[in-house]
């Protein structure tokens, strides 16, 4: 180690005497030893002139890979897509291309991600060569790993535990099963296929891929109630992780160290962990870990009674654990469209080639008596695939049915008819505990002159617009619905009125933000809102339907663009007096 210490200040200065082998040890210390890698780049570059074609794109690949490391994936996508098309090298082509599968799902190219690995898998079908085929091995096992096809990533991983090429080990194989057998809930904390992954990694010098499999562990004993041990192991590994400096590993451990003091009733320092988690986090960052967090966040704050802070956790991680399950939800349908299975199938030809000759050999010596009970159950198989098939298109009429008769054609939200019978239902509930609910109206302003305008094309864009802003800002629990044209209604349940006011001047505020491309031309709306609350109007659905239209006509009589909510009537018979949020 101290050797490797001086090194940087030795050999600065001197040229590099053999490139090609340099760049090879530079590779095989990226996640080993990566800073000493940063070094070598940087002096390999001040020898760029002297280097040969193929040692000038073996250079790029090792630059792309400390892009994407670094995290700015769109550059590095450019240089391998660069190195896979001009470098002229199989290998290298092949490897690049298999860090690109991973660039590639990282971003949520889903779908770009599983058409590459469909030809990286017809490739592997094709290749001889030990070290593309251990590479693309690995690769395609984390990637069906990602799309949840867990009994696949084992097998591309035990098959690159059997291919391993000379330089490299066994723990990437070793990781890989641990990986999906995590992701699949089939590993616990004394799985041997576990430990086997952390030996391997330490043995191998690879720091990356043990912190990762040591990180798994971790998340198991918090799982099997066993905090203590979890952060004991998150201590030890600390240092280790804040020099690799990579950062799923750094916000992974900041949650699960979280989990674990809350799991020991700490919420003190479970509550600073998360904090911490949130903080380094990037602002467009959708991942499991953060939901994690933003849960864990919003029950302390609810258990200290800090009720403000608490609905903007809760807000955050609704966000969150939306977010993360659309990507996987993603992520399992670019599998299903890709033609994974089929190409998998082919991998199998090989091992299967015998054992289909014996099979044909024993089909053509059967007798004709086995060959007619044959015939007859194919018959029957053929009948009861049919009514099967028959039923599911049924019950899938049925279905499609049922939800065109409850939702909005050109937005998918409630009709006016689902709505209403909703609303009532959800207010008859609120009135026996008893809780509050607001009753929102929501009116574009001159929506026909858009129509007329720009045409019905993008006045349909324009109500879908606003139907996904209005989503956004409202509860899982709330009820959406069209009521006609671009009327829209909202009833918020256990929502006081001052808190519904607050949540209908954001969708104000965001539908006046908002615009859409009409050929080229940007347009722009906005929306008058009519507020009903049940401390005000009580219960019944037809009054608060009517005290809502007529705070969203007072809205549209008074300039439009403003929420207006009817006050409480004074005692005399007083007019109510209007609440105002916009525009004067």
């Amino acid at each position: 180690m101290a050797c490797c210490a001086l090194m940087p200040a030795g050999s600065a200065a001197r040229p590099v005497e053999d490139p090609a082998q340099f760049l090879a040890r530079a590779e095989s210390l990226r996640t080993e030893d990566h800073s000493r890698f940063v070094r070598m780049l940087e002096q390999i570059h001040r020898d760029a002139p002297k280097l040969s074609p193929g040692e000038q794109w073996h250079l790029r690949y090792l630059d792309a890979w400390e892009t994407m490391f670094e995290g700015d994936y769109a550059r590095s996508e450019a240089e391998l897509r660069q190195v896979i098309g001009r470098s002229g090298d199989e290998t290298l082509a092949a490897k690049a291309s298999a860090l690109l599968l991973n660039n590639l799902a990282t971003n949520r190219r889903y779908e770009e991600a599983f058409a590459l690995a469909n030809r990286l898998v017809a490739d592997l079908y094709r290749t001889r060569d030990p070290l593309i085929r251990f590479t693309l091995l690995t690769n395609l096992s984390q990637m069906l790993d990602y799309a949840g096809q867990t009994d696949l990533a084992i097998q591309y991983a035990r098959m690159a535990e059997d291919a391993v090429p000379p330089g490299e080990t066994l723990c990437r194989p070793f990781a890989m099963q641990a990986a999906a057998l995590y992701n699949g809930k089939r590993l616990t904390s004394d799985s041997p296929e576990l430990q086997r992954a952390i030996d391997a990694c330490v043995a191998a010098r690879e720091p990356v891929f043990a912190n990762a499999m040591r990180l798994t562990l971790g998340s198991l004993y918090v799982d099997e109630n066993q905090p203590a041990k979890a952060l004991a192991l998150f201590d030890r590994m600390a240092a280790d992780i804040r020099a690799s400096h990579y950062y799923p590993h750094m916000l992974s451990a900041k949650v699960e160290r979280a989990r674990a003091y809350a799991e020991l009733g700490n919420d003190d320092e479970a509550r600073k962990a998360a904090l911490a988690a949130v903080a380094m986090s990037h602002p467009d960052d959708i991942s499991e870990w953060l939901v994690v967090a933003y849960e864990l966040l919003y029950r302390i704050e609810k258990k200290l009674g800090h009720s403000a802070a608490a609905l903007s956790y809760y807000e955050h991680y609704v966000v969150q654990d939306k977010g993360y399950l659309n990507d996987v939800g993603a992520r399992a349908l670019a599998y299903q469209v890709s033609q994974q299975h089929m190409l998998a199938q082919k991998l199998e030809t090989e091992k299967l080639g015998r054992q289909n000759n014996v099979l044909r050999l024993q089909q053509a010596l059967a007798t004709k008596a086995i060959e007619t009970g044959r015939l007859y159950i194919a018959l029957l198989l053929v009948v009861l695939v049919s009514i099967v098939f028959w039923l599911f298109r049924l019950k899938r009429s049925q279905l499609r049915f049922k939800k065109l008769s409850c939702h909005d054609g050109l937005t998918g939200i409630f009709n006016h008819q689902h709505f209403v019978g909703e609303a009532e239902r959800t207010l008859r509930l609120l009135e026996r505990k008893p809780g509050s609910a607001c009753l929102v109206f929501i009116d574009l302003d001159h929506f026909k002159r858009i129509n007329d305008t720009h045409g019905h094309a993008v006045g349909d864009a324009v109500l879908k617009r606003v139907v996904a802003i209005c989503r956004q800002q409202l509860r899982p629990v709330d009820l959406f619905g069209r009521l006609g044209g671009e009327e829209f209604g909202i009833l918020l349940p256990d929502c006081p009125r001052d808190q519904g006011l607050a949540i209908a001047d954001r969708i104000r505020l965001a539908i006046e933000a908002s615009s859409v491309d009409g050929d080229g031309v940007v347009v722009s709306f906005s929306a008058s809102v009519g507020l009903a609350s049940t401390e005000t109007s009580g219960y019944g659905l037809q009054r608060l339907c009517r005290d809502a239209d007529a705070a969203l006509y007072r809205a549209k009589r008074t300039g439009r663009n403003r929420v207006i909510a009817d006050a409480e009537r004074e005692e005399g018979g007083a007019p109510p007096v209007p609440i105002r949020y916009g525009q004067a």
